[in-house]
């Protein structure tokens, strides 16, 4: 599932093809839209929440409407020049936008909902503060809070979880534990220090939005301390890097780590070096 920096690019690509226009067509293929039409509508712009896609528009008689979309594990919005054929397979189309710009695509979309733009906190806030957000001392504070409110929940599982806070993935979960030295099997009392662990996951966030893609080790020829790295040597120490699971039963990730740079796992709870699924 894309994580926090790769949904804010995706946002940012959308806001390049339509910030600003009219939508001349638009076409929502999942049941609930098939019969609405927001030609004349205005594009405001396109945010996100961590892993939600908000793009705001205006319609002819002046609502402010939401397009909430979500990427979930196939989802991707790809974008064209105005004339252009619709990128991506048409089986794939749920939404299809255009403009006398761009056109832009929502491919499998795991969730589509259009709904008042007054009425986002009502759907997105039980989320946690984004960590791509505008983050204030009160977000700093509330993440804070909500990370450390169950002191014996499974690190790992506390920040997969986008109630906490919003924007940690798979990939973000591994990178940020690594950098920090603690174990995601570990509870999350062994985070030595919470509040600096959220802003220097904060900083990862924003250096990979940056850069593109992630690059945690700041070299691009190995640019991860231990995601899917499973069997391999641990960039720092040399030792093998291990991966285990994560997550409540049925909704269980696969995340890694080093034993050695990262030991805080309970010796029961490491699942050994084996492949991911």
């Amino acid at each position: 599932m894309p994580e926090g920096d790769a949904v804010r690019r995706t946002a940012d690509r959308l806001d390049r093809a339509l910030r600003g226009s009219v939508l001349t067509a638009t076409d929502f293929r999942v049941p609930q839209l098939a019969t609405t039409d927001l030609r004349g509508a205005e594009v405001l712009r396109t945010d996100t929440h961590g892993k939600h896609l908000l793009t705001r528009l205006r319609t002819a008689d002046g609502q402010e409407l939401t397009l909430h979309t979500h990427l979930k594990m196939e989802g991707i919005w790809r974008t064209a020049p105005a004339g252009a054929r619709a990128p991506g397979p048409a089986a794939d189309a749920r939404v299809v936008l255009r403009s006398a710009k761009a056109v832009a695509v929502g491919l499998r979309l795991g969730l589509v909902e259009l709904f008042p733009t007054a009425e986002e906190q009502d759907v997105l806030g039980h989320l946690g503060p984004d960590l791509l957000g505008a983050w204030s001392a009160d977000d700093a504070a509330e993440a804070l809070a909500r990370l450390t409110a169950d002191p014996d929940r499974v690190l790992g599982e506390a920040l997969l979880d986008q109630r906490v806070v919003a924007g940690i993935g798979t990939i973000w979960l591994a990178e940020s534990c690594f950098v920090d030295g603690s174990c995601p099997l570990a509870p999350v009392s062994a985070l030595r220090d919470p509040a600096r662990y959220l802003a220097r996951t904060r900083r990862m966030l924003q250096a990979a939005l940056r850069a593109g893609r992630p690059v945690t080790t700041g070299d691009r020829r190995s640019p991860v301390w231990v995601y899917r790295r499973q069997r391999d040597a641990c960039l720092r120490c040399g030792t093998i890097i291990v991966a285990g699971q994560v997550g409540e039963p049925g909704r269980e990730r696969t995340t890694y780590w080093c034993p050695h740079c990262q030991p805080q796992a309970p010796a029961a709870s490491v699942e050994g070096v084996r492949g991911v699924s």
